[in-house]
């Protein structure tokens, strides 16, 4: 179904598609060295939480092929877990190897990889379930001849598997229900209009574009049935931080009626943090605001305010579909 991936581990190396050049170039990187795992993170060469996730549980791998002190290694895991502040599934996963790393008593090198590469490759494997059964739990919440809105990308280029938000429709799609997607361009790096469009396009799903700002025009007009974002980490109440312009789709949902859905796996709950005001936002380069790649698009020296994500409060969420079904924001940690 999916003729394409995000990341993946090839034998020796990792492998990742470099996301800033799509639509035009399906560019895959050979990658052996954490550090260029990092800045793919940063750079958001790979993008979405459970693909940053599970590229962060390999980068430990790499990381151990080149130094054995487990102080430096440590240090190495830390920056690899300081690559990106909102998406908890990068944490999760760096902790997760730490704790495989420090509750066994391997001195060899060559074991503790070994160890850690099939650590990694488990947060792979569970995240490749997850997406399935998102994508099962979700189906069921969409009707034929159903139209849909997303924001941002939540697809297979967002996770190991069949992705998060666009996971429901892919099944839906598949069984042979007739869905419309309507995807928002999601400025300023317009993840939508390169990548979401770029995927429905390529399962033969009928998709339109539109400005982020037409969203709320198109709701009013009783053209939505329903709206599936992803999420990037989901505070314990139910609040949701997700690609900045999510707020905006859902409060435009909630004043016309239409159901607003989360899908994520349960790797992007953070029991930890009470609520939205807990989690960090990452700040962008200003440069992603003035310039639409090397063209300017404002005057120079303007003061800039380029948030990555906003946070959707619990109360504007219909339901949360994980891989364990669709809940009510915050009854999944109760």
């Amino acid at each position: 179904m999916i003729d394409y991936y995000s990341v993946k581990w090839m034998d020796d190396y990792l492998s990742l598609l470099d996301q800033t050049l799509l639509p035009s170039e399906e560019k895959y990187l050979k990658i052996t060295d954490y550090r260029d795992v990092i800045e793919a993170i940063k750079s958001l060469r790979v993008r979405g939480a459970p693909a940053i996730g599970v590229a962060a549980a390999y980068a430990t791998v790499l990381a151990a092929r080149n130094e054995s002190d487990p102080a430096k290694l440590a240090l190495m895991f830390e920056e690899i877990r300081a690559a990106r502040p909102t998406a908890v599934n990068l944490m999760w996963a760096v902790d997760r190897q730490s704790e495989t790393l420090s509750s066994t008593c391997v001195e060899k090198s060559s074991e503790v990889v070994q160890m850690l590469l099939q650590g990694a490759n488990q947060i792979y494997d569970n995240d490749l379930r997850m997406c399935e059964a998102i994508g099962d739990h979700g189906n069921d919440l969409i009707q034929d001849g159903f139209s849909i809105l997303t924001h941002c990308n939540a697809g297979a280029l967002a996770t190991a598997g069949m992705g998060t938000a666009l996971a429901p429709i892919f099944v839906a799609h598949g069984s042979g229900k007739k869905v419309t997607v309507y995807a928002d361009e999601t400025r300023p790096l317009l993840q939508g209009a390169r990548l979401t469009i770029w995927e429905l396009m390529r399962h033969g799903i009928d998709a339109t574009l539109l400005c982020d700002s037409a969203a709320a025009y198109l709701m009013s007009q009783g053209r939505i049935d329903m709206v599936i974002v992803g999420a990037d980490r989901i505070a314990k109440n139910g609040d949701v931080a997700n690609k900045i312009g999510t707020l905006s789709v859902a409060i435009a949902a909630s004043k016309y009626g239409i159901p607003f859905y989360v899908a994520a796996p349960s790797s992007t709950f953070d029991a930890g943090t009470p609520d939205g005001s807990g989690i960090i936002i990452e700040e962008r380069d200003s440069a992603e605001i003035t310039h639409i790649g090397s063209y300017v698009t404002s005057p120079r020296g303007i003061r800039v305010y380029a948030p990555a994500f906003d946070i959707t409060p619990a109360e504007l969420i219909t339901g949360i579909i994980s891989e364990k079904g669709v809940f009510s924001p915050g009854e999944h940690l109760t």
